[in-house]
């Protein structure tokens, strides 16, 4: 791991929402509480936080209650979506103005972009920003995939501080890591969950584990003991943590793991499993079937 201080545990929050769409804000204000307890911080309007289907009055408001809710205890990385460049400048500004320590931006999903295009992209978007950009790459969504040389020129950006990147290719993963051991204020955040302790022992900085709204602890545990090179504890957690995330994310799509992840986080009252549109709750008879799997664990 290098020096970037930006490090640990980074939780893809979800965003709780009421049955008519509204930011659930008290709701924000007990998960944000529940990841400064367990000393991780949030991702706001990541892909698990529904992050396209947020209106722009809502992210700011999400991250402004958010920001209070933190209290300067934990950092609050702040997602950043959509196809209108002028508009992603304007949200990034508002972001960092109410708080935010972070920028996380996913590529524009429009038009299938080159390599170029994305360098582009992203090295105007650091230019035009006040806050600290991390870059975030997500073929599953994206349908793209930011080439390792692409972020190895990125990295060199002064307001460039970091990656994460959730593709599933662990030799890309070594690649990118091995980025931030020339580029010390660069920090490598793993978004492939199953992987995490992997990641850690290869030297990236950080994880991102949408499991994490469930079990911060956990993850915790899991970085804490990689950093110190405990790594049969770190494998331990590692499967743990891989069996709950299959409560939720079995023979399930992406979509529908969300609204799942929602019913198993309404078991610890922090919040309802209501979700944006397109997105719609499970049925009550796979509702309650998660209830049982969750209460079995205990």
């Amino acid at each position: 791991m290098n020096n970037s201080k930006y490090r640990g545990v980074v939780v893809p929050m979800v965003t709780p929402v009421t049955q008519d769409g509204q930011l659930d804000v008290k709701a924000v204000e007990r998960i944000i509480d529940f990841f400064a307890e367990n000393k991780v911080s949030p991702l706001l309007m990541g892909t698990t936080g529904e992050g396209n289907s947020v209106s722009q009055a809502d992210g700011q408001l999400f991250v402004e209650k958010a920001v209070k809710a933190a209290n300067g205890r934990i950092l609050i990385y702040a997602g950043l979506t959509g196809n209108c460049f002028s508009e992603q400048v304007r949200q990034a500004e508002i972001y960092s103005a109410l708080g935010a320590d972070v920028i996380v931006a996913t590529l524009p999903t429009y038009y299938a972009l080159t390599p170029d295009q994305m360098y582009e992209y992203y090295k105007t978007l650091a230019d035009c920003i006040t806050g600290p950009l991390m870059l975030y790459n997500i073929l599953a969504t994206t349908h793209m995939s930011i080439p390792v040389d692409v972020i190895r020129r990125l990295a060199d950006h002064p307001n460039i501080v970091g990656l994460k990147d959730s593709e599933r290719d662990l030799e890309r993963m070594a690649q990118c890591i091995e980025i931030t051991k020339s580029h010390p204020e660069f920090a490598y955040f793993c978004g492939w969950a199953a992987q995490s302790a992997h990641a850690l022992e290869l030297g990236g900085n950080g994880i991102v584990p949408s499991t994490g709204n469930f079990v911060p602890e956990m993850f915790q545990q899991l970085f804490d003991a990689a950093v110190a090179g405990n790594m049969a504890t770190a494998n331990r957690l590692q499967d743990e943590t891989n069996e709950i995330a299959k409560i939720y994310q079995k023979d399930r799509t992406l979509g529908q793991s969300l609204t799942a992840l929602k019913v198993m986080m309404s078991t610890k009252g922090l919040c309802e499993p209501w979700m944006l549109m397109p997105l719609t709750r499970l049925s009550a008879d796979e509702e309650q079937t998660i209830i049982d799997k969750v209460n079995a664990l205990d």
